[in-house]
């Protein structure tokens, strides 16, 4: 027996449901570990990571503004606490004199390196330890087709 137009409506948003509930509790818990294990909010760990994966472990304002879905005002605000922590440092742009890069410190080294180990554990305490290999690969496939969806939406 086919499932009714209702029955599937619901399962869908039972499964939206699903998600933003594990999403909050997951995110709650890394953020309480880091916090814990090395004082970091998990929000400042964020940057130090796109900064140490950037290719020249920097990156323009408005590129880290970008990753951090935040308007470059509210990215200028939280790059000053960063950098009033010592975190991070601001660099002017040679090429622009109007560019501004965002960089790791070395202090922000040393503190990335001490909460990366927890960080990591902690996505696989509270996420990957709780689903299988096969879930893993249709939860990629699935949220790649929702991503999919979003660029195909004409802008507005």
């Amino acid at each position: 027996m086919q499932p009714t137009r209702n029955q599937i409506a619901s399962a869908k948003m039972d499964a939206w449901r699903s998600f933003l509930t594990a999403h909050a509790a997951v995110i709650d818990a890394l953020g309480k570990d880091l916090e814990s294990a090395v004082g970091l909010p998990l929000t400042w760990y964020e940057v130090l990571l796109y900064l140490r994966e950037s290719d020249e472990g920097r990156l323009r304002m408005h590129e880290l503004a970008e990753s951090l879905l935040l308007s470059r005002s509210a990215a200028t605000r939280f790059v000053d606490r960063m950098e009033a922590a010592g975190l991070v440092s601001r660099e002017s742009c040679v090429t622009d004199g109007r560019g501004t890069f965002v960089v790791m410190t070395d202090h922000g080294r040393d503190v990335f390196r001490r909460a990366a180990p927890v960080h990591l554990a902690g996505i696989d305490r509270y996420f990957a330890g709780n689903i299988t290999t096969q879930e893993a690969i249709e939860m990629v496939e699935s949220f790649g087709r929702v991503l999919d969806g979003l660029a195909n939406e004409p802008p507005g």
